[in-house]
């Protein structure tokens, strides 16, 4: 079983946080303890060595009568001894009066100095050994001190190594804080996310301020919550719409072969046969448009390509036979990353409308808008579409006033099938203000060069 850190990120990162403290706060202890102990001990040997060559430089010069108290040039340095080279003292300073030879370590003719520690009866010293002169019989001058507190103890280690650990201790509770703290708008999200179910896939997660990480991965939480709601609706609206669009045209191929079979002598065969293809082919469109609204967007139409709106639309004129003329202003190099056959399907169902609501004229308009945006316009000089209007048309079998159509075609389902589709592609599809008709723009995110 993994350890209690191992199965948190917090605790991970906590962890890490606090090794990588610990590697680098020790290693700076222990360089921190060298150099402070370098330090005293250099300091002293100097005080010491500065004594005893002023001890050694007045010896010579006959300054300083031999049997005498030394006087202290240095506080800090209060033990003095001039030592003969048969090992008697001749003289010291009053605080080494009582002591015995500080140490038997004596300087040659060619090493005249000489700065060590020695350890007495009762105390440890730093010293420094100055020989008097070059003779064989030279005394030896000895200065030191009794060795610093810092020195002679582990006082130094024990309090840096204390607040090395106090370091990194805050540094694992900091790392823990911030951590979780960073943390808690992903556990909210966790809570949030669990309460989704099937059912109701309305719910979305608390986005939390700024930019950060956390901040765009509750976005994209929401935008995946929202594409599960618009597919899962799309089911739903799959399931609804045929079995409400489609009963009207069984029900009434139903009635009508029901009849001939009640009444064979009284029917007219011919257009009996006619009528069902009539409600055949309705049936049959109806099927093929709801099938395409269920695919639009999913996995199975992956395959993308550069599409060239002007050609797409000169492509789709040049096969149409339309009753109202169609005029264009199509600009080049228009380029968008699509379905062809889906954008041909929009530009399809976008003519058809215009030819049905049209009085004179249709026109197609295809540029390119600034920043990176791909603009396709359908319009008629039919009747103007009501504000309230603009948005419902867009819905599965919505149909406007009767007079607004000229043709009763259609399976009422291409707008959504255009909309689904600009949504598929990143895009959008609305209806604009165009005085005496009605203007429909396709809006596509142009294609990466």
């Amino acid at each position: 079983m993994a350890p209690w850190w191992a199965r948190s990120l917090r605790g991970r990162v906590t962890f890490i946080a606090t090794a990588v403290a610990a590697l680098v706060l020790i290693p700076v202890g222990i360089a921190g303890v060298l150099v402070t102990r370098s330090v005293v001990t250099a300091s002293v040997f100097s005080d010491t060595r500065d004594t005893a060559e002023r001890i050694a430089y007045e010896m010579r010069g006959g300054a300083l009568p031999m049997g005498a108290a030394i006087p202290v040039p240095r506080p800090s340095v209060d033990l003095i001894q001039v030592v003969g080279p048969d090992g008697r003292i001749l003289a010291s300073s009053d605080a080494a009066r009582n002591l015995p030879p500080l140490s038997d370590v004596r300087p040659t003719a060619k090493n005249r100095v000489v700065s060590t520690t020695s350890c007495l009866p009762t105390e440890c010293v730093h010293l420094t050994a100055v020989r008097v002169s070059m003779f064989a019989d030279s005394p030896v001058v000895y200065a030191g001190r009794s060795t610093p507190d810092v020195l002679a103890s582990r006082t130094l280690e024990v309090i840096v190594f204390a607040e090395v650990a106090l370091l990194v201790a805050l540094t694992a509770w900091a790392t823990w804080l911030v951590t979780g703290r960073a943390l808690r708008p992903v556990a909210t999200m966790r809570h949030e996310l669990d309460a989704v179910h099937a059912g109701d896939l309305s719910h979305r997660v608390t986005e939390p301020p700024g930019d950060d990480e956390v901040a765009q991965l509750a976005r994209s939480v929401n935008g995946t919550l929202a594409r599960l709601e618009r597919s899962a609706e799309q089911q739903r609206q799959f399931a609804s719409d045929a079995s409400h669009e489609l009963r009207t045209p069984i029900a009434g191929l139903r009635a009508q072969l029901e009849s001939a079979q009640l009444y064979p002598d009284d029917t007219d065969m011919e257009a009996l046969v006619s009528s069902a293809l009539r409600d055949t082919d309705r049936l049959e469109a109806i099927i093929t448009d709801l099938l395409l609204l269920a695919r639009i967007g999913s996995r199975v139409d992956v395959v993308k390509e550069p599409v060239d709106l002007a050609e797409l639309v000169r492509n789709e004129l040049a096969v149409r036979s339309d009753k109202v003329p169609v005029r264009v202003e199509l600009a080049g190099g228009v380029v968008v990353e699509g379905v062809r056959l889906q954008l041909a399907r929009v530009l399809t169902n976008l003519l058809d409308n215009a030819q049905r609501h049209a009085e004179h004229t249709v026109r197609v308009t295809v540029r390119a808008e600034e920043p990176g945006t791909a603009v396709l316009a359908v319009e008629n000089d039919g009747m103007e579409i009501a504000e309230c209007d603009r948005e419902r048309i867009f819905e599965r079998f919505t149909r406007l006033d009767a007079a607004r159509s000229r043709d009763a075609g259609g399976t009422g389902l291409g707008l959504a099938i255009a909309r689904d589709v600009a949504m598929a592609h990143r895009g959008e599809i609305r209806v604009e203000d165009r005085p005496g008709g009605a203007r429909f723009v396709l809006r596509l995110p142009l294609a990466n060069r």
